[in-house]
């Protein structure tokens, strides 16, 4: 079941951040996001437990949504998880009026390029020395 998060999910949120080798999301920044309201934190629920979560950042008055973070627990990817988040977020930005999703990603992390390609996304450029290890990302959009 995908959901709003909620304060009480935050220490689970941030134990899904830890899969991530740099740039992780804090205990603090989920907080931020959950109390100013200017992200949306989705998540995916199975059995009590959270086994995905997707942070989208907004902008007041821009038509561009940020996913920041799409991450899936290791041992549950190829279920689908990630794709449902997906959809889940395309359908909020839509009903927040924006007309574009963009997100930064790994160009050695193939399988996510090849979901965000399955679903529309097309890279716009390679950005150099983007994360905090200085590992470059690549630049997806998507029309909605």
């Amino acid at each position: 079941m995908i959901r709003r998060a909620a304060p009480t999910d935050i220490p689970a949120l941030a134990a899904l951040e830890a899969v991530f080798p740099s740039d992780r999301m804090s205990t603090r920044n989920f907080q931020d996001l959950l109390r100013r309201g200017r992200g949306s934190v989705l998540v995916y629920e199975d059995g009590g437990a959270l086994l995905g979560d997707a942070v989208v950042l907004y902008r007041r008055n821009s038509p561009t949504a940020r996913i920041y973070s799409l991450v899936v627990e290791p041992a549950q990817r190829g279920r689908g998880i990630a794709q449902q988040l997906l959809t889940a977020v395309e359908a909020e930005a839509r009903e927040r009026h924006c007309q574009t999703l963009r997100l930064e990603v790994r160009p050695d992390n193939a399988q996510a390029l090849r979901l965000y390609a399955h679903l529309g996304y097309t890279v716009e450029r390679r950005l150099e020395q983007f994360y905090e290890d200085g590992s470059p990302a690549l630049r997806l959009s998507k029309i909605l």
